[in-house]
């Protein structure tokens, strides 16, 4: 009988293949005013994407005393394979919600507040009049607080768009994720045209655009730069780049990890190809910085 040679690298091999490099690790949040944040966000109730998407940024973000408030709840009726947030039905919204956000930005000082919100399919106006008050009863709590507003696909439901964009906010978000040629896998339910529609329409209607992606799916970088000049050609004036991370192993897995060299790459790139702004690096999210997108 051939005795066949126990091959003991390979659970190393897989180890490293899934370990973070050195440039993904953050410090752990503290201090007093990532307490005051957090206390505020507990005892009004409220939702952050900072909490639900396991935001690596969270410690600095809520150090410096901001956070990005998420409305409509935290359950969304769509089950992209890259996200942390939970999916499912939703319970009905709370219409107290605006107040509750307006008043915890307000007692936190923000001077620009990011609100977004998970995607509400079943509701007929995607909760575009949340949306809309949210906005309104921050600018009259406090009027000199900037906002920008990271909405979902409105599944080309436009005068729904225009309901929550017509509030007064500065800075209209909505993410396109990845590169069209892996939406099937990313992002199933959305379309990749009518998401560069979206931007259209926002930036027709005079408000400053934004978009984001994940890298390290399995793009290429002509794809990276396909969707730049897409964007672009829609109107899109900031583009923000960061590493995608694996939430759980029921999401879809890393392909890559992306050097920073290729972030900086990515940066001058985009900035070349006619963005206002872009924030591309390995820990970069859609809300990160997002203070200088004015």
């Amino acid at each position: 009988m051939i005795e066949l040679p126990i091959i003991s690298e390979l659970p190393s091999i897989a180890q490293k293949k899934s370990k973070k490099p050195d440039w993904l690790r953050v410090k752990l949040p503290i201090g007093e005013d990532y307490r005051k944040v957090r206390t505020l966000v507990d005892q009004y109730k409220l939702h952050t994407i900072c909490q639900s998407g396991n935001c690596p940024n969270m410690g600095e973000c809520w150090g410096a005393g901001t956070a990005t408030f998420m409305i409509l709840g935290n359950v969304c009726t769509r089950s992209c394979s890259f996200c942390a947030v939970k999916t499912g039905r939703p319970p009905e919204y709370d219409e107290d919600e605006p107040r509750r956000v307006a008043e915890a930005i307000f007692l936190m000082g923000v001077k620009h507040a990011v609100i977004t919100s998970v995607n509400r399919d079943e509701l007929k106006d995607r909760g575009a009049e949340i949306w809309h008050q949210t906005v309104v009863k921050v600018k009259e709590i406090s009027p000199e607080t900037t906002i920008e507003t990271l909405i979902p696909d409105v599944k080309a439901s436009w005068d729904a768009l225009e309901r929550m964009i017509s509030a007064g906010q500065e800075v209209v978000s909505h993410n396109m994720e990845t590169v069209q040629e892996l939406y099937r896998n990313v992002r199933p339910q959305a379309r990749y045209e009518r998401s560069l529609e979206q931007i259209s329409r926002t930036k027709a209607y005079g408000k400053r655009t934004k978009s984001g992606i994940m890298v390290g799916l399995g793009e290429t970088r002509d794809q990276v730069y396909k969707i730049m000049d897409d964007l672009v050609a829609h109107g899109c004036d900031v583009f923000t780049i960061g590493q995608y991370l694996q939430p759980t192993k029921m999401h879809i897995e890393v392909a890559e990890f992306i050097h920073p060299d290729i972030f900086a790459m990515y940066k001058e790139e985009g900035l070349s190809r006619g963005f206002m702004y872009v924030e591309s690096s390995p820990l970069v999210r859609s809300s990160y910085h997002a203070e200088r997108h004015l």
